[in-house]
């Protein structure tokens, strides 16, 4: 099955917050907290269905993560409709973090659409 790049289903990154309070792994103890917005303002009603994230620290390595839905849930967004939610990343140095969702159109053309890059710097 051929997945295409759906124009008019935008990402956004709305914040991005180092968060010391959350709890993390010794080996990667700062969690950042990310915002995010998606917008469907195709022409198609769009159900995501899962997402990739890569997560590259300073040094180069990579983190790739990937799920069924987006925080438990699998939005279903009709033209002009759009999704926010929050979740987060830990890290052991500084890294980026950048990703795609992948998604179904009501006539069964799977989509995605790219997740912006975004930065996460540790303290101090």
């Amino acid at each position: 099955m051929e997945i295409r790049d759906l124009p008019g289903l935008v990402v956004s990154i709305d914040r991005v917050l180092y968060r010391p309070d959350f709890e993390a792994p010794p080996d990667r103890p700062y969690a950042f907290a990310y915002f995010i917005t998606i917008r469907n303002q195709s022409p198609h009603t769009v159900t995501i269905k899962g997402r990739k994230w890569v997560v590259t620290d300073s040094t180069g390595n990579r983190i790739v993560v990937e799920g069924d839905g987006v925080v438990g849930q699998f939005p279903r967004l009709i033209p002009g409709q759009q999704f926010s939610y929050s979740s987060h990343h830990v890290i052991a140095l500084d890294s980026s973090a950048e990703g795609a969702y992948i998604g179904m159109t009501d006539s069964g053309q799977a989509v995605f659409t790219k997740i912006p890059r975004f930065e996460m710097h540790v303290p101090g």
